[in-house]
């Protein structure tokens, strides 16, 4: 797995314009902006351009101007987030098909296998009306942590990005919407 990643991180060349052309791409964005009334927060992968920390979990962080190969995902069909950059899926940490409440987001290959960690059944998500991302067949829904900090820039925040008990968790950490544009300007 880790040699897939390390394959992954050397050869994926995927352009913003490529990015930007597609309309099938936006950002998954809170519905509460917190304390970012500008532009929210959006799921992002840690890194820029031909960085990307695609072994880390991912996390929230103040959305971007535009699609950029760390923000743009894609929702599928079949219940899958996808970053399509890195043609990587969002994956909730488990063991056996069951992830429990605090576990962090992961990229992993789209329906990868493997012992102790299929990721198919932690791929898939069901969205609720109410803007609820919950994690198929469990009462966990993709949520936000209650406080932020600054990255490397003092202008950009972030925040822990895990699966959470839906009935345990604010509405203002927990309820999402696809953003396909306009993008805010920040």
């Amino acid at each position: 797995m880790l040699r897939s990643l390390l394959f992954l991180f050397a050869t994926f060349a995927v352009s913003s314009a490529a990015i930007a052309d597609s309309k099938s791409y936006g950002h998954l964005r809170l519905k509460d902006r917190l304390d970012r009334p500008v532009d929210g927060y959006c799921l992002d992968i840690l890194g820029v351009g031909q960085s990307l920390r695609l072994e880390v979990p991912i996390f929230a962080h103040n959305c971007k101007g535009g699609l950029t190969n760390d923000s743009a995902m894609e929702l599928r069909k079949d219940g899958k987030i996808a970053f399509p950059a890195v043609d990587l899926c969002i994956t909730a940490a488990g063991v056996n098909g069951r992830a429990l409440p605090g576990a962090s987001i992961l990229l992993r290959p789209c329906g990868h296998r493997a012992p102790f960690f299929e990721s198919g059944a932690m791929q898939t998500f069901d969205f609720k009306d109410d803007g609820q991302v919950v994690l198929k067949g469990s009462n966990l829904c993709l949520a936000v942590g209650d406080v932020s900090a600054t990255t490397y820039s003092s202008a950009d925040r972030w925040r822990v990005l895990s699966v959470e008990d839906c009935s345990k968790t604010p509405a203002r950490l927990a309820r999402w919407e696809f953003n396909k544009g306009p993008f805010p300007t920040n």
